[in-house]
């Protein structure tokens, strides 16, 4: 486990079975994770047996955020892993509107990127970030990422198309 002073890290367990199905098939969210259908309780259940091989093995890792009294809030993932370049994605929920805003997503983000740059051996991080998600895109440049460049109408939504920024961290 990875601990902070306002949340802890850990591995995907059974019992994330029901947030996760909750949180994936969320279509409010849907914008930001890539995700264009809903998904069966069992391919979750795949996925969190899946993530006991390691990203090493399946080239992802999802770890769930817990709060100072061990609530599940959350999650971070590492995803793209790509070991050879030292790199990976990161992507970060804080699933309830109330909990955000409160240090937790800064916290994760720091711990995620130590243990990617001191276990993984990584040299950076990346994300990509909509231009309307203000608190994401906050979030990321106080982190230390820097904007790298804007696809231009890469997102598809109910109302057009968005662009979307990428941003990378030096660890």
């Amino acid at each position: 486990m990875l601990a902070g002073d306002k949340c802890s890290l850990r591995a995907v367990e059974p019992r994330d079975a029901e947030p996760l199905y909750r949180w994936e098939n969320d279509p409010a969210l849907w914008g930001v994770s890539g995700t264009t259908e809903p998904l069966s309780r069992h391919s979750i259940e795949d996925f969190i047996v899946r993530q006991q091989e390691g990203i090493f093995r399946c080239g992802e890792l999802r770890l769930m955020i817990d709060d100072e009294r061990g609530e599940t809030i959350g999650a971070i993932d590492l995803f793209d892993f790509e070991p050879l370049h030292g790199r990976a994605g990161v992507g970060i929920l804080i699933y309830d509107a109330a909990r955000r805003g409160q240090g937790y997503a800064a916290e994760a983000l720091e711990l995620v990127g130590e243990y990617a740059r001191r276990t993984l051996g990584l040299r950076q991080l990346w994300c990509n970030i909509l231009t309307d998600n203000a608190a994401s895109l906050a979030l990321f440049r106080r982190a230390g990422f820097r904007e790298i460049g804007v696809k231009k109408e890469w997102i598809r939504t109910e109302t057009g198309y968005a662009d979307e920024i990428m941003f990378q961290k030096m660890l």
